[in-house]
């Protein structure tokens, strides 16, 4: 068991210890006021040192917490949501949730990765892990919204693409390579929220964006810490080391260029707060938008192409002096 969720389920107990004193307190005429504030200053006490300077590792824990709010908790936050589905091919992939929205009452097309809540929904979803069909939906609502010259709003939460045999027969790689196509030209705004955990291609293929907001527990990477450490050590139980060395966090990525702006989460993270979150990040999301839509198109492409060519960039190199 993860030493870091076992101080959550100690926090979680003491929170049900709190409640229940509160409605003991109101039922009775005994004053309990001070021990509840005892109980209270010790829930405050252990929260900090919990979740005060979490590590990299315990990012990731909380980037996968099963209350993180999921694409569909940002989505039911806008003004109104029409889901369109299905690829035009094959399939309408579960792990894939898109179609026409309202945020704020301004047109848009929203697009996010769907992970469960329980066991069934999981399946169904496919824990948030696309396949070729869903990258192919992706791709039809990007071309759409450029079409009806809609801004894409998009939220990224998985752990990488699917890797099954019937996704590779699918031809994956190429799904997810016509997804960074398709956002990479589109001449409407495009802005790319990562709220849950970002794995690899599976969530770069909706990460292509002129303004990228990342929630600052979530974790963004090119490899789970997990594959990573198998890779490197063939051992996976490192993976708490691959995560200090992966540099997967929003503070991380702000620091290299890929990721624009920080949305702060509660003290425990996103689900502490979920509405609250949403909230934050649609704000973020609709300001971004503002800014965006006074650009004309080719000015658009031309800073998302310059924003990308960036990324990576040590150092110019310059020919000697005297030399061509």
């Amino acid at each position: 068991m993860n030493p870091f969720m076992d101080r959550e389920k100690a926090l979680l107990e003491l929170e049900r210890r709190i409640a229940e004193l509160r409605t003991a307190s109101a039922d009775q005429p005994v004053d309990m006021s001070s021990e509840i504030g005892v109980l209270e200053t010790k829930y405050q006490e252990i929260l900090r040192d919990v979740y005060g300077a979490p590590t990299p590792w315990q990012k990731v824990h909380m980037a996968r917490h099963p209350n993180r709010p999921t694409s569909l908790e940002y989505i039911a936050g806008l003004d109104r949501f029409d889901e369109l589905h299905g690829d035009r091919h094959y399939e309408d992939d579960q792990a894939v949730v898109g179609g026409a929205a309202l945020l704020r009452g301004r047109a848009i097309v929203a697009i996010g990765q769907q992970r469960g809540r329980d066991t069934k929904e999981n399946l169904r979803r496919n824990f948030g892990m696309v396949a070729p069909e869903g990258y192919r939906k992706v791709r039809r609502l990007a071309h759409l919204a450029t079409r009806l010259g809609l801004p894409i709003v998009t939220f990224v939460d998985t752990k990488g693409a699917d890797p099954g045999i019937s996704s590779e027969e699918h031809a994956q790689s190429e799904a997810i390579a016509q997804c960074l196509i398709a956002f990479t030209t589109a001449t409407v705004p495009i802005v790319a929220s990562i709220i849950g955990e970002g794995g690899s291609g599976g969530a770069l293929a909706l990460a292509i964006a002129d303004r990228v907001i990342m929630l600052e527990h979530s974790t963004y990477s090119v490899a789970s810490p997990e594959g990573c450490a198998a890779i490197l050590w063939g051992d996976a139980s490192k993976a708490d080391e691959a995560a200090s060395h992966l540099k997967l966090t929003a503070q991380d990525l702000r620091g290299f260029g890929i990721v624009d702006e920080i949305v702060p989460e509660p003290l425990g993270g996103a689900n502490r707060d979920p509405s609250g979150v949403v909230t934050r990040v649609l704000e973020k999301i609709d300001a971004a938008l503002e800014r965006l839509e006074t650009l004309p198109a080719q000015r658009l492409l031309a800073q998302r192409y310059e924003k990308y060519r960036r990324i990576g960039a040590w150092a110019r190199e310059t020919a000697p002096a005297g030399r061509f």
